[in-house]
């Protein structure tokens, strides 16, 4: 289905949320990657038990409010919804894996900050989309 006005608009403000979040965080993890080892985020079971739900309604409030596919912005968004969505429930249901995944990541520091900065990548383009794109823009009103 092509893009309508109001979904164009609509994966507009998703773009200048998302698209800034996934810039600044993901570089700053790609940078301070190394030095975070040490940081045990599974040590306190509430802790991860939180960020799972914040995971989870984040990524289901992005879910019941950008359901578009017409655009590789709009894919993005959408993508980035269901992304959220299952890590969220993942850290709620299945901590102990999610955990020896970070631990076998750690092993691996350079392809990650690259995971990372690939992601940043894709946030500076979303923060693009969203501030700059004039295909995402409103259309002019005609002057009376």
């Amino acid at each position: 289905m092509p893009a309508t006005p109001q979904s164009r608009a609509r994966t507009r403000a998703f773009a200048r949320v998302i698209g800034p979040f996934v810039l600044v965080v993901p570089l700053i993890i790609a940078v301070r990657l190394p030095a975070m080892g040490d940081l045990d985020f599974f040590a306190l079971p509430i802790v991860v038990w939180q960020f799972g739900a914040l995971l989870l309604v984040s990524g289901l409030m992005i879910i019941a409010h950008h359901q578009y596919w017409s655009s590789g912005p709009a894919i993005a968004i959408s993508l980035f919804g269901w992304f959220l969505a299952l890590r969220g429930l993942a850290l709620l249901a299945i901590p102990d894996v999610m955990a020896r995944g970070v631990t076998a990541s750690m092993t691996m520091v350079p392809v990650a900050q690259a995971g990372f900065a690939a992601l940043a990548a894709v946030g500076a383009w979303l923060t693009f989309v969203g501030y700059l794109a004039r295909a995402y823009a409103p259309a002019p009103t005609p002057a009376r």
